[in-house]
């Protein structure tokens, strides 16, 4: 399945965020029409939600409110609202961010509106690369060549196994490699006899 790069699930709670944030301007401005009134219920733990000592252990986790008749001061701004209420006949003020917003209902008309909190970051299995990915190397990249074996007949001590059996390994010393130096070529008598390197190395 492709990757959702668009993230349709943001952009509706986005929108349906926004028919309740227009709702609440035009009933700031010109007041509740008609039998309008709205249930609003919200996530009281969520970022920027103020609310008073009392009403947050009274609602520990979720809270409904109802703008109809008995609330004042209503302010809505971008990223939220603040309104004032009366709790058992206490004056409370509180303020609602839109992203702590869990439903919307105005029973006048049956309208209800529920919101889920959606994570803005892309889910890891869908960035995370797949086994044919892996496998698939770049046509760019030449093939490496394969290491050539040494020929075990070429050195019959190496051919066999050290260690395998009841006897103790064979250790040889490895002969040392004789730095050589340019030196000018002593005088040659006519009695000696010159070896070249090449027939020295042919008798060894």
């Amino acid at each position: 399945m492709s990757t959702d790069l668009i993230r349709y699930d943001l952009r509706v709670q986005e929108a349906l965020r926004g028919v309740v944030r227009r709702v609440l301007t035009d009933a700031a401005k010109d007041g509740i029409s008609g039998d309008h009134h709205f249930y609003i219920s919200f996530d009281t733990q969520a970022e920027g939600v103020r609310l008073s000592s009392r009403l947050r252990q009274q609602y520990p986790e979720r809270m409904t409110i109802v703008l109809q008749h008995q609330f004042w001061d209503l302010n809505v701004s971008e990223h939220g609202f603040e309104v004032g209420l009366s709790f058992k006949n206490v004056p409370e003020r509180l303020y609602v961010p839109f992203d702590a917003l869990m439903e919307f209902y105005d029973p006048s008309v049956q309208f209800g509106l529920k919101f889920e909190n959606v994570s803005d970051a892309p889910e890891s299995a869908e960035s995370a690369p797949t086994k044919s990915d892996l496998k698939q190397a770049p046509a760019s990249v030449p093939a490496l060549p394969k290491p050539r074996l040494a020929d075990k007949r070429a050195d019959p001590d190496k051919a066999k196994p050290r260690g395998s059996g009841s006897e103790p390994a064979e250790i040889r010393p490895r002969p040392r490699a004789v730095k050589t130096e340019e030196k000018e070529p002593a005088p040659v008598n006519s009695g000696d006899k010159i070896v070249s390197i090449d027939s020295f190395r042919k008798k060894t």
